[in-house]
C-alpha cells in the first residue's frame, strides 16, 4: 500500500510516550505533528509519581500475588479496589495477570522492561538540552521502605531480577534507614535503595518541554480529538473533531484509550486502565529526599519542585467511571503514619488512567495496516519508558534494525482474536476515542 510521503507522521497522544516519540522522529529529519485533545501532559503524564527508573526490572505480577488480593479487596483504603460493578468486565484482564505472575513469564517480562528502560536517563539526555536535563531531572535514587525484609517469593525474585540485570542496589538496617529519611516512622526496618534511579521534578513541565522542543525542530502540536485512523485508497488520515489530517505514517500513543482506535483497526490488546489517584501536597511539613515507595502501602511519595506528591494505588473501574475521592484522601493519612510529623493544610487531588497490559510490558509494534504502529500499555513505567520506547518506534518506521528485539513488545502476543473492523463512520457522527 502507498502512502501519502509529503504527509507528516502523525502521533496521536501528548503524554510522554507521544512527546517522547514524536521528538525522536522529527530529530531524525521527519515531518512530524503530534495530536492530542488535550495539551502536552495533560492526561495520564500530568499527575504520576515523577519516577524515572533504569531498574524498572520487575513486572507488577509476581508470585504470591494472588493470596494478597482476597486481603487488598477487604480493605477499601487497600493498594488494590475493584469496583462491584466492573468486577466481571475486569474478570479477563485479571486472570491474564495471574498467568503472568508465574516465574516463567515474569523473566520474560522483566528481560524486556531491561531492554527497554535501561538507558532512560540517557535517552532523556539525548532529548533534553543540558540545562532542561539538570532542570527537570534529578538522579538521588529511590527508596523503598518495608517494615520487615521481604521474605515471600515475589520479593525474593523481584530482588533476583534486580541482580540478573546488573541493578545496583543496597539494603538498609534500620539505623541506615532512618539515617537517610529520618521522618520515617520507626515501624519501618528496613530500606532497599536503588541509587541509580532519577525522578523529573515535574512530569507535566517535563513533557511540555519535550514538546517545546519539538516546535523548535519544526514539528507541530496540534489540539484535535481524533476519533478514528483511516485507510482508504492506499492513503492513511486521521478523522478528527477539527477535519482530516493526511499522515505519511501513524503512531498510536494514546494510552489507556488505545484499545478502542486499535479495536476499529481490527486489532485487539488487552489493555485496561488502572486508575491511580494523586493528592499535592502544596506546604508539607515533611519532604523526603528522594522518591520514597511505602511497600506495605503501595504509593510513592516523591519531592517534586511544587509540593509533596502521594502517588499510588490501583482501582479498576474503566475510563468514564466518577472518581471516588476517598481513595486520594487515604494516601494522606497512609503518608501520616508512614511519616508521623507530616502535616499539610493546602492541596490538590487527582485521578489518573495507567493503560496496563497484564505482563506489564507495553506493545510497542507496527500494526497489519502499513504504515500504522502502536506505542501503548507502560502501566506505571510510562515516564522510565518513553525513550527507550521513542528509539524503538523510529527503528520501525524508518524499517531498519530494532535497537532491541522487538518480538516482546508485538501487538498479538496475547493470542487474542482481532476485533472485526469497524467501518468508516461520518466525522459529524463518530464518538470521540481519544485522550
Amino acid at each position: 500500500m502507498s502512502t501519502d510521503a509529503a504527509a507528516p507522521v502523525a502521533v496521536v497522544g501528548a503524554g510522554v510516550i507521544g512527546a517522547c516519540t514524536a521528538l525522536r522522529l522529527a530529530r531524525e529529519g521527519r515531518r512530524v505533528v503530534l495530536v492530542d485533545r488535550l495539551d502536552p501532559g495533560e492526561g495520564c503524564s500530568f499527575g504520576n509519581a515523577g519516577a524515572i527508573s533504569p531498574a524498572a526490572v520487575v513486572p507488577m505480577a509476581l508470585p504470591g500475588m494472588l493470596r494478597k488480593v482476597p486481603g487488598w479487596l477487604r480493605d477499601p483504603d487497600g493498594p488494590l479496589v475493584v469496583r462491584p460493578g466492573y468486577a466481571l468486565r475486569a474478570a479477563p484482564w485479571l486472570a491474564r495477570w495471574v498467568l503472568a505472575s508465574r516465574r516463567s513469564a515474569v523473566q520474560r517480562s522483566s528481560d524486556a522492561l531491561a531492554a527497554l528502560n535501561r538507558d532512560t536517563l540517557d535517552g532523556y539526555r539525548d532529548l533534553l538540552d543540558a540545562d532542561q536535563f539538570a532542570d527537570l531531572i534529578r538522579v538521588a535514587g529511590h527508596l523503598y521502605a518495608f517494615r520487615s525484609r521481604p521474605a515471600a517469593a515475589g520479593g525474593r525474585l523481584a530482588q533476583a531480577l534486580r541482580e540478573r540485570h546488573g541493578v545496583r542496589t543496597r539494603w538498609l538496617d534500620a539505623g541506615e534507614l532512618r539515617a537517610l529519611e529520618p521522618a520515617l516512622a520507626p515501624a519501618y526496618a528496613c530500606g532497599l535503595l536503588l541509587p541509580d534511579n532519577g525522578q523529573t521534578v515535574n512530569p507535566q513541565r517535563l513533557v511540555l518541554t519535550l514538546a517545546g522542543n519539538l516546535a523548535a525542530c519544526g514539528g507541530r502540536v496540534l489540539r484535535d480529538e481524533v476519533r478514528h485512523v483511516e485507510v482508504r485508497g492506499g492513503r492513511l488520515e486521521l478523522v478528527a473533531a477539527g477535519g482530516r489530517v493526511p499522515a505519511s505514517a501513524v503512531v498510536l500513543a494514546t494510552g489507556a484509550w488505545s484499545r478502542a482506535l486499535l479495536r476499529a483497526l481490527g486489532t485487539d490488546v488487552p489493555l485496561e486502565t488502572e486508575r491511580g489517584y494523586h493528592l499535592m501536597l502544596e506546604d508539607a511539613s515533611v519532604t523526603p529526599g528522594r522518591p520514597t515507595m511505602l511497600a506495605d502501602r503501595k504509593f510513592f511519595a516523591t519531592p517534586m519542585e511544587h509540593g509533596l506528591r502521594l502517588a499510588g494505588t490501583v482501582e479498576f473501574a474503566g475510563l468514564d467511571a466518577p472518581a471516588d475521592w476517598r481513595r486520594a484522601q487515604a494516601l494522606l493519612r497512609h503518608a501520616q503514619a508512614a511519616f508521623p510529623a507530616l502535616r499539610a493544610s493546602r492541596w490538590t487531588q487527582w485521578l489518573g488512567h495507567r493503560p496496563s497490559l497484564p505482563d506489564s510490558v507495553p506493545v510497542i509494534d507496527r500494526l497489519p495496516q502499513a504504515g500504522v504502529f502502536v506505542a501503548a500499555g507502560h502501566g506505571h513505567l510510562g515516564m522510565s519508558g518513553g525513550p527507550g520506547t521513542a528509539r524503538l518506534v523510529a527503528d520501525l518506521v524508518a524499517g531498519r534494525r530494532p535497537f532491541v528485539d522487538p518480538a516482546p513488545y508485538r501487538h498479538d502476543r496475547f493470542g487474542l482474536r482481532g476485533a472485526p473492523r469497524v467501518p468508516a463512520t461520518p466525522a459529524h457522527e463518530a464518538r470521540p476515542l481519544g485522550r
